[in-house]
């Protein structure tokens, strides 16, 4: 069977690796952003160090000191024909020998705990610090957006613009318009220019924050429009207590016990233990010594006393800090949520009452213009209305998803 020859015209053969770059150019989007702020993040390296060097702490918590190797010589004569001799004396003796201290049972489990509430504390930091990460890269993100929305809108209304000077300056060389409405076309042009050099400027920036987090891929044209997130505010405020900006002051206040119980512990002796093998001349059998030392506490009111003071005030802190936070997160809490749902209603009066009237505006002024009913000033200041209102339902999209961010960050399911 034959199949008829297909002839692909030379143009499209040239165009073809260009197509295929284009559907292979790579974007940036949300989630992609997500990925490679918490993968290249300097912040969350430095907090998995600290993890892992509580973790390593914790191991030799509660062990016992290293014993000590005892060397010496005891009963060594100074004087007489026997001096400096360590064998004529039947007192002289080399020593050799071991001793061990022994950390009280309470000391010990105090400082297990204390070990064990650095690493919840490190734990709690670094889900912290992740979180933190997240959120500045969704905002940098965000930014970048919807600045390049702003972009896109000033672009359609360049054209339009254009098109409006050409057709202002072709009435006039007809005779059937005025100088002064070419003029005030070219004036809204030039404003329209200075507001797209200003737009170019925020955009740079937004894309420098950006690069901070996502590196190189900031440069990359964005693709996907931001997730919409429907906060639960009875769950917000359930959960609140559970955010990692609150839990790590659990963990400090675990910590803070555990020095509590450290400093009362501190009342209960310590002691050691020695055992010596002490060689002497031949003349002269070879002896064993043990001995024990205990510490004695007996100065706790001017020593433990103020010690357990201190560590108990720093616990009562750490409480009172807590509380704090709690507070200053329920705030946040309850302000963005009511700015959120003041910038949803907002947007909803945009799209139902603003925009509509604003077309209806523009309609009604260009149709009166072209019948020569109405001046350019009119269309341009109609037209300079509709795109007003188009900055300010973008301008009330990015707070909303800001705040909508804002609060994610402060719920248990943005928690990784």
């Amino acid at each position: 069977m034959s199949y008829p020859m297909v002839i692909v015209p030379g143009r499209l053969i040239l165009a073809l690796p260009l197509l295929l770059w284009a559907t292979a150019a790579p974007a940036l989007s949300y989630n992609e952003a997500l990925h490679l702020a918490e993968a290249r993040a300097s912040e969350l390296q430095a907090r998995q160090h600290s993890v892992a060097a509580a973790r390593a702490t914790q191991q030799s918590a509660g062990e016992l000191p290293d014993p000590k190797l005892v060397m010496g010589v005891d009963n060594m004569p100074i004087q007489g024909s026997q001096a400096w001799n360590t064998t004529r004396d039947f007192m002289t003796m080399q020593r050799v020998g071991v001793m061990q201290e022994v950390t009280n049972g309470d000391k010990r489990t105090a400082a297990r705990r204390l070990a064990a509430a650095g690493v919840a504390k490190a734990d709690q930091e670094l889900t912290f610090e992740r979180l933190n990460v997240r959120r500045q890269a969704q905002l940098a993100w965000l930014r970048v957006f919807y600045a390049e929305q702003r972009r896109t809108l000033l672009k359609t209304l360049d054209s339009e613009n254009r098109l409006q000077v050409i057709a202002s300056a072709s009435r006039l060389a007809a005779a059937q318009g005025k100088a002064s409405e070419s003029l005030q076309a070219r004036m809204a042009a030039a404003t329209l220019a200075d507001r797209q050099d200003g737009l170019m400027r925020d955009i740079a920036a937004a894309r420098a924050e950006l690069a901070r987090w996502v590196g190189s891929a900031a440069q990359e044209p964005l693709t996907g429009d931001p997730p919409v997130y429907v906060p639960n505010l009875e769950h917000l405020r359930h959960d609140l207590e559970r955010h990692p900006d609150i839990a790590v002051f659990n963990a400090q206040e675990a910590s803070a016990q555990a020095e509590v119980a450290m400093a009362e512990a501190a009342k209960q002796s310590d002691w050691g233990v020695e055992v010596d093998y002490q060689h002497r001349g031949p003349a002269f059998g070879d002896m064993v010594s043990v001995q024990f030392t205990f510490d004695l506490p007996v100065f706790s009111r001017t020593r433990q006393n103020p010690q357990i003071a201190a560590r108990r005030q720093e616990l009562e802190r750490v409480s009172a800090q807590r509380e704090t936070m709690i507070r200053q997160h329920t705030v946040e809490l309850e302000r963005l949520w009511a700015e959120q749902m003041a910038l949803t209603r907002q947007i909803e009066r945009v799209d139902k009452e603003w925009l509509p009237l604003n077309q209806e505006k523009l309609a009604l002024a260009l149709a009166g213009y072209k019948a020569g009913k109405e001046p350019l000033t009119t269309v341009l200041e109609a037209r300079r209305d509709l795109l007003e209102n188009h900055m300010k339902r973008i301008d009330l999209q990015e707070q909303c998803s800001i705040a909508e961010t804002n609060l994610r960050y402060l719920s248990e399911e943005n928690q990784p």
